[in-house]
C-alpha cells in the first residue's frame, strides 16, 4: 500500500472519539440491513476532522466481507484514483467496486443491481440536479443511491460546497432523505493539522470577512506571511525537499496575460494544476511542485506544508479592517451556473468562494505559508504578522 495514502486514510492508533463513532455507525448499519426501508448514516464534520479515516475503516470492514454487496463512490477524480490505489493493496477488496457516483447509478439501473451498503465520501460533491453534460440525467444522486441500497453511509461537510450543481445544505439533505430512517454522526475534533483551536478559528474568521487579527502563536503549527509569491514558493520548495508533499495553491481570479492563464504575481509564474488520467494523484506527483493546486486536485488530501496565494477576488476594507470577497473577480464560472430550482444571492456566491479559500488553507498538516495578490490585503496581513497589531 502506498505509504502516503496509508498514512492519510488508515490510522494505526484510532482515537477514542473515532472508535466511538465507528462503533455507533456499525450498530446503525446492522440495524439498517435488517430494515424494510433504505436508511442513511450521515458522517458530518469540518475539514481535517478525520471523516475519511472513519469511513475507510468501515469500508475495509464491509467491502472485504463477501457476505455483503457493497460499493464506495466519490465524485472527485483525484480521490477516486487514491481509493483505487488503496483498494489494490487491501486483501479481498475489489477495485471495480469503487466508482464515480454517476457510473455506479447508470450501471446499477441498467443491470437492475442492488446493494447492501453504499459508502459515499465527499457527499457534498454529489449532483443535486440533473447534469446531462456529465451523463447524469437523474434529479438527485443521493436519491438514486438510496434507491439502490439498504444502507447509504454519506460523508458531508457543508463548508465544502463550492458549486451550484453540487449545492447542499442541511435543509436539502433532510428534504432528500425524507421519511427514510437516518442518523447523524457528528465529528467535531481536529486531526489533520497540528494547529490549535485558536489558529483554526483564525482561518475561519479570515474567510468569513471578520476583523483581522494576528495569527495566534500557541502551537507547533508554522505560520509565515510573505510579501511575494516568489519568496513563498522558494520556501515551499525547501519544505518539500525536507518533508515532502508541500505545494503551492491558489484561489481563482488571476488575469490572462499574453494569452497565458497562469498564476502570475511578482516573480512567480506557474501554470495551474492539470487533470491527468494517470493513477497517481496530483499532490503525490513530483512534477506538481511546479504547478499551482486548486480545490479540484486537493480537496480531501493532506499536504505537509501549504503555500496559499489568496487570489484577486479577495480585497481589503480599511474601514472594517476585514478581508473582502469580490465575486465579480472570481474567474471560475462553474460556481455561478444558475439552476431552475434554487436562486442564489450574491452573499451565497461569496460563501462558495470563501469555502474554497478556507479548505485550501487547511490542507497543510504542519504549516501555512500565506500571501495575497491584493496589495492592501497583503500589506495589512504583513503588518499584523510583523507587529501583532
Amino acid at each position: 500500500m502506498n505509504k502516503i495514502l496509508k498514512a492519510q486514510f488508515f490510522v494505526d492508533d484510532l482515537s477514542d472519539d473515532q472508535k466511538t463513532v465507528i462503533t455507533n455507525i456499525n450498530d446503525y448499519i446492522k440495524q439498517g440491513l435488517n430494515g424494510n426501508q433504505s436508511s442513511v448514516a450521515i458522517i458530518e464534520g469540518a475539514a481535517g476532522t478525520g471523516k475519511s479515516v472513519v469511513l475507510m475503516e468501515l469500508v475495509r470492514q464491509y467491502m472485504t466481507d463477501s457476505r455483503y454487496q457493497t460499493s464506495l463512490v466519490v465524485n472527485h477524480p483525484e480521490l477516486y484514483k487514491a481509493y483505487q490505489d488503496l483498494a489494490e493493496s487491501i486483501p479481498n477488496m475489489k477495485v471495480k467496486s469503487i466508482r464515480r457516483p454517476t457510473a455506479l447509478i447508470n450501471y446499477a439501473q441498467k443491470n437492475h443491481k442492488k446493494y447492501d451498503i453504499i459508502f459515499v465520501d465527499e457527499a457534498h460533491l454529489l449532483y443535486s440536479k440533473s447534469e446531462p453534460y456529465a451523463h447524469y440525467r437523474g434529479q438527485n444522486q443521493l436519491t438514486d443511491l438510496m434507491n439502490l441500497a439498504k444502507v447509504v453511509v454519506v460523508v458531508y461537510d457543508f463548508e465544502q460546497v463550492f458549486q451550484s450543481k453540487m449545492y447542499w445544505d442541511k435543509d436539502l439533505l433532510y428534504k432528500t432523505i425524507g421519511s427514510h430512517p437516518h442518523k447523524l454522526f457528528n465529528m467535531n475534533f481536529q486531526y489533520r493539522m497540528v494547529a490549535s483551536d485558536e489558529q483554526v478559528a483564525w482561518m475561519d474568521d479570515l474567510s468569513a470577512e471578520k476583523p483581522l487579527k494576528p495569527f495566534p502563536d500557541n502551537s507547533d503549527f508554522e505560520f509565515k506571511m510573505f510579501d511575494t509569491a516568489g519568496e513563498l514558493f522558494e520556501n515551499i520548495k525547501k519544505r518539500n525537499k525536507e518533508f515532502g508533499i508541500s505545494r503551492v495553491v491558489a484561489t481563482s481570479g488571476f488575469p490572462r496575460i499574453d494569452g497565458r492563464h497562469n498564476v502570475e504575481m511578482d516573480t512567480f509564474n506557474l501554470p495551474w494544476d492539470e487533470w491527468d488520467p494517470q493513477r497517481t494523484h496530483w499532490a503525490k506527483r513530483e512534477g506538481s511542485i511546479t504547478q499551482v493546486g486548486t480545490i479540484y486536485t486537493l480537496q480531501g488530501f493532506d499536504l505537509n506544508y501549504v503555500g496559499m496565494i489568496i487570489g484577486p477576488s479577495f480585497g481589503y476594507d480599511p474601514k472594517t479592517d476585514t478581508m473582502t470577497i469580490i465575486p465579480e473577480k472570481y474567474s471560475h464560472k462553474e460556481i455561478f451556473k444558475k439552476r431552475k430550482d434554487i436562486q442564489f444571492s450574491r452573499d451565497e456566491y461569496k460563501t462558495f468562494i470563501a469555502n474554497v479559500l478556507n479548505v485550501l488553507m487547511k490542507r497543510g498538516k504542519y504549516g501555512l505559508y500565506l500571501t495575497a495578490y491584493d496589495d492592501a490585503l497583503r500589506q495589512r496581513l504583513l503588518e499584523l504578522a510583523e507587529t501583532g497589531k
